[in-house]
């Protein structure tokens, strides 16, 4: 029997890298961390800008982590399958610009966002060459660029403004509603701890983003596939910073939302390791006056989404408190949400983890090994506190968004004596 958070969420996972192999933690995608890079490769192909070889992922990923993986819009209806925005086969110049001009009417575009053609974003790209490939995933590939600082013209590589451009690969997995989204969303919503959408282009079937670049990637790949461990204050950090982010989009917004995708590999970092949330594709507008929650078709990531979303449907601002506690957990003890490879009863992390998150003699088998020992004890017990308390089965004991940052900010500052001390409590208890 799978646990609730084992059961069918329908996943938009759009990698912020390359990833040679599928994998099964997302639902109806490719799992955690993974992208299917063949159709980013045949598509761009097509174009003759691609090779079919494949690279390993760039670490310094795009600021833009599939922002819009299949988050999806405003309605408070079940989300429709989505569908091809326009056929690849356009062969009348007029339907094209008519179909164009009609996509444009869609958006609510904001005065701030540049408009590119899309020869900017190709010559800004250098083609779409491979060695400016950062990540692919569902909705598509994403390529280091530059461009003008105020302008939309291609600039010479290591000049003007680094972005992170996106493209939609049609034969992908999103499509022109999740495209929409992320524009609508992005382009309205302005925060340090939500990454920054420059601008966008949509030409005949072309659909590219471009986003600010963000040189350090994601906390996935800093967690889970670097050899040097992630300093516990970098994680606090880290924490406070997407916290904030969820904040903003729960409680300060003028139209307050549902993140709906929080996972480690949507949380970007720049070169401080100041977090920014991405992909906002399966974003949803919050219920509003006596509604308690959205109904929609269930969406999200294996190991993140909140049990009672999963079995209802029924979508609050609490389903993101959930997830934020799960990726609270994975930086505390350095295992993803989902690890098959891990043995029997410790594949899930947040039901292995339950047992210890309450006792104190316990705790200890919860913290990363890597870190060996340094970190606030402390620190340490109230960041797991309050990870049993984002995980609570009941939504309605789980904390505001706020709260949680109150609770985060004094734990970036590790005392160094107490760090000591730990590294030996913990060999202590690891004898035992």
């Amino acid at each position: 029997m799978k646990s609730c958070e084992e059961k069918g969420v329908e996943s938009w996972h759009v990698a912020k890298k390359k990833n040679k192999h599928k994998k099964s933690d997302e639902i109806g995608v490719d799992g955690e961390g993974g992208g299917t890079p063949s159709g980013c490769w045949s598509r761009w192909k097509l174009i003759g800008s691609c090779i079919s070889s494949r690279s390993k992922v760039d670490t310094s990923i795009s600021g833009i982590s599939t922002h819009c993986e299949s988050k999806s819009t405003n309605d408070t209806s079940k989300d429709q399958p989505v569908t091809q925005a326009m056929s690849s086969t356009t062969t009348s110049t007029g339907e094209s610009n008519s179909s164009t001009q009609k996509f444009e009417e869609e958006l609510k575009i904001s005065s701030r966002l540049r408009k590119f053609a899309f020869n900017d974003l190709k010559m800004a790209t250098r083609n779409f060459r491979p060695e400016s490939l950062l990540g692919e995933g569902g909705f598509g590939c994403v390529f280091k660029g530059w461009i003008e600082e105020n302008g939309t013209a291609p600039v010479k590589p290591g000049t003007g403004l680094t972005v992170a451009v996106k493209t939609l690969n049609h034969d992908g997995l999103q499509g022109h509603k999740e495209w929409l989204a992320e524009v609508n969303y992005l382009g309205d919503l302005i925060h340090p701890n939500l990454v920054k959408l420059i601008g966008y282009c949509i030409e005949d079937d072309q659909r590219l983003l471009a986003y600010e670049f963000m040189p350090r990637g994601s906390l996935e790949n800093h967690l889970f596939r670097r050899s040097l461990p992630l300093p516990w204050s970098i994680r606090m950090k880290i924490a406070v910073g997407a916290a904030k982010g969820l904040a903003f989009l729960h409680e300060e917004a003028t139209r307050p939302v549902i993140y709906r995708d929080f996972k480690t590999s949507n949380i970007l970092l720049d070169a401080e390791y100041n977090a920014k949330l991405s992909d906002f594709g399966l974003a949803k507008d919050a219920p509003e006056g006596d509604k308690t929650h959205v109904s929609t078709r269930v969406m999200g990531t294996y190991g993140y989404a909140a049990p009672e979303y999963v079995m209802t449907g029924h979508l609050t601002s609490k389903s993101d408190v959930y997830s934020f506690g799960v990726v609270l957990l994975e930086m505390l003890t350095g295992r993803r949400s989902m690890d098959k490879n891990r043995p029997n009863g410790e594949h899930n992390l947040v039901e292995w983890a339950r047992p210890h998150l309450g006792e104190r003699r316990r705790f200890y088998k919860l913290i990363d090994p890597r870190l060996e020992g340094h970190f606030s004890i402390k620190g340490a017990q109230k960041a797991a506190q309050l990870a049993a308390r984002c995980l609570s089965r009941d939504p309605k004991v789980r904390p505001l968004m706020s709260e949680v940052v109150e609770s985060l900010k004094p734990l970036p500052e590790k005392d160094k004596k107490e760090s000591k001390i730990s590294c030996c409590v913990i060999k202590l208890h690891s004898k035992k």
